[in-house]
Parts: structure tokens; sequence; C-alpha cells
């Protein structure tokens, strides 16, 4: 009597579970490169917006901006009198807008950034090493952050001009 065999073999199964196995490795994969570089995009998004926000802000004190009261100035300390009934000077609301803004900056992981008068944006490594020429009509918002990717290229930069 004949007797046809059905069904899979252990072989065939093993074969069928390692090339499932491989397959869904390659999706974990993939889910992490597009985890990676949604957070990279999102951290260019943000300083983006920032690098937007300090130009909006010197649009609006455009006597401090004539004054060059925003070029390299590393003040840290927002002024409380600006954001009070009182008011405060061109001067103060200079200083009190880079306080601000550096702290919003700063939450950018290793997040860093300096407004100045510069007539080659695209260049420097670190607030420290800014390369702010202070010459040409033109001022560079440049911002540093770690993006943590790769350690011999983690720090990321964006310029931007500013022409008053």
């Amino acid at each position: 009597m004949n007797r046809s065999v059905g069904g899979f073999t252990l072989l065939e199964v093993l074969v069928a579970l390692v090339v499932l196995s491989i397959g869904l490795l390659g999706l974990a994969g993939l889910q992490l490169t597009s985890v990676t570089n949604t957070r990279d995009a999102y951290y260019r998004t943000q300083a983006i917006t920032l690098s937007y926000d300090i130009a909006d802000r010197m649009r609006a004190n455009m006597d401090a901006v004539d004054a060059n009261n925003y070029d390299a100035n590393t003040t840290t300390t927002p002024v409380a009198s600006c954001r009070s009934t009182a008011g405060c000077s061109t001067t103060n609301m200079a200083n009190d807008d880079l306080a601000l803004w550096r702290q919003a900056v700063a939450t950018l992981p290793g997040g860093e950034g300096i407004v100045c008068i510069d007539d080659s944006p695209n260049d420097g490594t670190s607030v420290a090493s800014a390369e702010c020429s202070g010459s040409g009509n033109q001022y560079a918002v440049k911002i540093w952050w770690n993006n943590d990717r790769d350690a011999a290229n983690a720090n990321e930069r964006l310029s931007t001009v500013f022409v008053p």
C-alpha cells in the first residue's frame, strides 16, 4: 500500500525559522536607523527654529543691532526688568534676548551658540572657536550640538545668516 507523506520535515522548519529570523533582524536594524535619523532631524529642526528665534528678536530690536550689541555677546544672565512693566534699554534687551536664547540652545544635547558679525559664517567648531571675523555686513547665527552618531564627527553645526 502506498502511503503519501504530507507536511514539513524538521529541516524545512529550521530553514524557514532561519530565514524569518534574518528578516526580523533586518527589520529591527531598519527601525533603529529610522529612530536615529528621526532624532537627528528633530535636533536640526530645533536648531533652525532657534536661529529664526534670535533673528526675529534682533529684527524687533534694530537699535541694538545698529549699535552692534548682539555681536559676539556672551551674556548668560537674563535681564529681569525686560520682562516687566518697567521695561529696559535696547542694550539690556539685547543681553536678555541672547541670554534666553542661549538657555534655549542649551536644551540641545551639548548645545551652544553664538551670534556675531562674520563674513564667513560656515566656520568654527564651537563657541570658543567660532571664528567670527567681525567684518562684513551680516550677522551669522552659529549653533553646535552633539549628535552622538559618530565619535569622530560628534558635533553638528547649523549656520544661518541675518542681514539687518
